[in-house]
């Protein structure tokens, strides 16, 4: 049995529309960010990042999306989650790694700059610069879709990652319309039932 750690409107929402694409066996536990529960004992003792999303496996606890996202295609290889040619398995890697460590930076300048600076000026100037920045790493996102999903013809897991992120534009500041491949594609991944019963279960 998986159990995925997640919070609603997080990272880990691409996780569990992965594993709900994924046919395997999973349970959800949802952290209350807004009572501070990623920061109790007990969830530091399951992520000492204090963050989401967690995977429990039989075989340990896995973080960060991109390793997740990749060992729940791995557990399910008939559903075709990721490309098995090494190239186009690193090209999909490539793209969730961007996200993780330039796209979600940049967005978290808005909603967490305090954990870059102490100072209130600081703090101001960084989220001012979040705008810009995201519509920036979405420029390059949409120069590259090339196809309904990411990686083309094929869905994989790199799609809600993508979906999750543009869900964020708009609190960002910026307009996905700006992006019409972008917009397809959210639009797309909205008619998904895993996308819709992910949503679900984090309305509760």
């Amino acid at each position: 049995m998986l159990t995925l750690y997640t919070a609603p409107g997080t990272c880990s929402r691409a996780s569990h529309i992965a594993l709900e694409e994924s046919g395997l066996d999973f349970e959800v536990a949802l952290v209350d960010f807004a009572q501070g529960q990623q920061r109790t004992p007990e969830f530091l003792a399951l992520n000492p990042k204090g963050r989401v999303p967690a995977l429990v496996t039989p075989r340990g606890v896995l973080t960060e999306s991109p390793a997740i996202l990749a060992h729940v295609a791995a557990l399910a290889p008939d559903k075709d989650l990721a490309p098995t040619d090494p190239f186009d398995f690193a090209r999909m890697q490539a793209f969730n790694l961007y996200l993780a460590s330039t796209v979600h930076v940049a967005h978290a300048h808005r909603p967490r700059a305090g954990r870059w600076s102490d100072d209130p000026a600081a703090i101001l100037t960084m989220q001012a610069k979040v705008p810009e920045n995201m519509h920036a790493a979405f420029a390059l996102i949409e120069a590259g879709l090339e196809g309904p999903w990411v990686m083309g013809e094929a869905y994989s897991v790199a799609d809600p990652y993508l979906f999750t992120f543009a869900g964020w534009l708009e609190s960002d500041g910026v307009d996905i319309a700006d992006f019409p491949r972008v917009a397809d594609h959210y639009a797309r991944m909205q008619d998904r039932p895993a996308v819709r019963r992910a949503l679900a279960a984090e309305a509760g």
